[in-house]
């Protein structure tokens, strides 16, 4: 099963079980996915969709972040809601040990080995580590890694 037909069976069951504010999150999921389909011309596939979810997941943080700097601690804790509905569908997040494996597997692969190979190893290390890792974090092991 895609991760969108789940998206679609998980409505559905929101739908008939009564829960509004899991159908409210899963369909602003859906409408995102439906939005980059239709700017792109292009059907989403599973890494995409969850690259999708994992930058609904980023703006979130950030609107947190903002509301808790403005004291709106109500506003906040619905997003924080949101985010905890969005990350039932993201795979587990990797720890920081099992990063470095896939970084150094990449540079393996790549032959990377300076710092002007950062573009090389990222760019095979995005669509492997999409919404299991934090893109910032593997940007600085990276450079660390190369440096």
């Amino acid at each position: 099963m895609t991760l969108k037909q789940q998206l679609t069976d998980d409505m559905k069951a929101a739908m008939k079980g009564g829960d509004k504010h899991s159908l409210g999150v899963i369909r602003l999921m859906n409408a995102a996915i439906k939005q980059r389909e239709i700017d792109e011309r292009i059907e989403l596939d599973d890494a995409q969709v969850l690259a999708v979810l994992d930058k609904m997941v980023k703006q979130r943080r950030d609107s947190v972040t903002q509301y808790e700097a403005a004291n709106r601690e109500d506003l906040a804790a619905v997003e924080r809601e949101e985010i905890t509905v969005i990350e039932r569908y993201l795979p587990a997040k990797l720890g920081e040990a099992e990063i470095i494996a896939a970084i150094d597997a990449a540079k393996a692969e790549t032959g990377a080995s300076s710092q002007a190979d950062i573009g090389k190893l990222m760019g095979v290390l995005k669509p492997r580590l999409a919404g299991q890792a934090d893109m910032g974090l593997v940007s600085k092991l990276v450079k660390q890694r190369l440096g």
